[in-house]
């Protein structure tokens, strides 16, 4: 029997006295073998479960002090999990294990900064939107397999259930030289300059000479 997907979200809307409206998220999610667990407010991360380390993971500032929440929740979310699993068995069974709909990712490559001659960069593969959740990403440099370092063409290689072959982002370095202008600008205003200076001695001690 294959397990599917059960993804349960609960929303909430939170009013002050002073008429300041905020949505809070909670979304608890899971597989045979995976699992999530997230809490948001506004549109914004508070935190997650990291399942693989053991522990719930604080996405908030450093001022705003979680505190002992963040074990609590960690322990909330491994025994939201063991429900999670429970109530997909009895869902499987109930409607004879459908077949799960796949949806194949989209991805993009982009440098977190500008590109510049002898200045580390960090390349960024953004995938989204596929199910299963599953998939493999592979990094190339100039078609070699690479986890990190600079070069000319990098590609992200994505595989999925759901794409009929790998899909593959390419992203060609090119990087600005630094500019001659200013260079050049400074090297001839001071051979002016000293061909200001020189002349002016020139005509001085003439000047003296004639007196």
């Amino acid at each position: 029997m294959t397990l599917t997907w059960v993804l349960l979200v609960l929303t909430g809307i939170i009013c002050t006295d002073t008429k300041i409206v905020h949505v809070t998220i909670y979304m608890i999610g899971c597989t045979d073998s995976d699992g999530e667990n997230m809490l948001g407010v506004d549109g914004e991360e508070i935190g997650h479960a990291d399942f693989t380390k053991g522990k719930y993971i604080s996405t908030m500032p450093e001022f705003a002090d979680p505190g002992e929440y963040v074990e609590r929740m960690y322990e909330g979310a491994v025994a939201n999990q063991q429900r999670c699993r429970q109530n997909l068995q009895t869902i499987v069974k109930a409607y004879k294990s459908p077949a799960a709909a796949e949806a194949p990712p989209m991805s993009s490559i982009y440098p977190r900064h500008e590109v510049k001659v002898g200045t580390d960069n960090t390349l960024i593969c953004y995938i989204t939107g596929f199910y299963p959740p599953r998939l493999t990403v592979r990094w190339t440099k100039n078609n070699k397999n690479v986890t990190q370092g600079e070069g000319d063409i990098y590609t992200c290689t994505v595989e999925h259930s759901a794409l009929e072959g790998p899909m593959t982002r390419e992203f060609d370095v090119e990087a600005s030289e630094p500019s001659l202008g200013p260079s050049v600008f400074c090297g001839v205003g001071l051979t002016l300059g000293l061909l200001g200076v020189a002349t002016g001695t020139f005509f001085l001690v003439k000047g003296n000479q004639c007196n």
